[in-house]
Formats: C-alpha cells, structure tokens, sequence
C-alpha cells in the first residue's frame, strides 16, 4: 500500500503541541491537520473505542475521514498524565465526548493513550489507542495513588 503523502506540522516544538493540534483538528474536523500531527512512518497504529487496529497512515486516514463524515468529534481532554523523556513522550488522556444521539447530545468517558516521538520533522504522534471509559474512571483519575509499584 503506498504511503500517504504528509503535511509537516504548523505547530511543533513540543509533544504538548502536537497533542493541542490533534484535538483541535478532531474538533473541526480538518483531516490535513490530524494527519499533519502524525509520524511520517510504516508502523504508525491507532486504535478507536471497540475498533480494530489501523496500521499505517492510509489506514488511520480513511478511519478519521469516515468519522468525519458523520460530523466533527468533540473531544475535550480533561485530564493527562504524562512520561516524557528526550526522544519519546506517552500522555494518558481522559477524554470527554459529546456524542450525539437520537435522545440528544449524550457525554462519554474515553480513556486514550497518545505516544510521541520526536522525528527529524520534530514531535509527532506514533500511536493513539483509545478505550471506553466511565464515569468512576474518571473520578479516580483525580485520586492520588495509594501504592507506587
């Protein structure tokens, strides 16, 4: 499959950056710029709630056009924690997702995993797996650990 041609990054000094200009371009559904905020490499993967894993950017274009289609996502992330190191950086995300449904705008919990590596074009996205949450996940997210291991 060849490869899909990328647009470098308008914003990118930084993981948080990227991360920023993911969600934005989720929330008014620009594809050029989504896709702008990913690695420009084979083995990129994304995994939506419920869905299968999406290797390469073809793949993981295709998936975010069709969900485009249905309309814009919005996505607020709420909450991030965050292993960052010189090269790569791993944000946890708690998301809030307004999905509308036939009963009107309903919110849901996703609970995301967004990686980043820093490439020669700077910091861009190499994975993004987001899970169902739920409302208790949520609320322990604002907890302090009771055990460290």
């Amino acid at each position: 499959m060849p490869k899909a041609k990328l647009r470098a990054a308008t914003v990118g000094g930084t993981a948080d950056a990227i991360e920023s200009q993911f969600y934005e371009a989720l929330q008014t559904g620009d594809i050029e710029k989504l896709m702008s905020c990913w690695a420009d490499e084979d083995d990129i993967v994304c995994v939506h709630p419920g869905g299968p894993r999406l290797i390469g950017s073809a793949s993981i274009r295709a998936a975010f056009e069709a969900m485009f289609a249905n309309g814009t996502i919005a996505a607020r992330p709420e909450h991030i924690c965050k292993v960052e190191s010189l090269t790569s950086a791993m944000h946890n995300v708690i998301e809030r997702v307004a999905l509308l449904t036939t009963d009107g705008t309903q919110e849901a919990v996703v609970v995301a995993t967004n990686v980043y590596q820093r490439t020669a074009q700077g910091w861009r996205m190499v994975a993004h797996h987001a899970s169902p949450g739920t409302a208790p996940t949520h609320a322990e997210a604002h907890e302090a650990p009771q055990v460290l291991h």
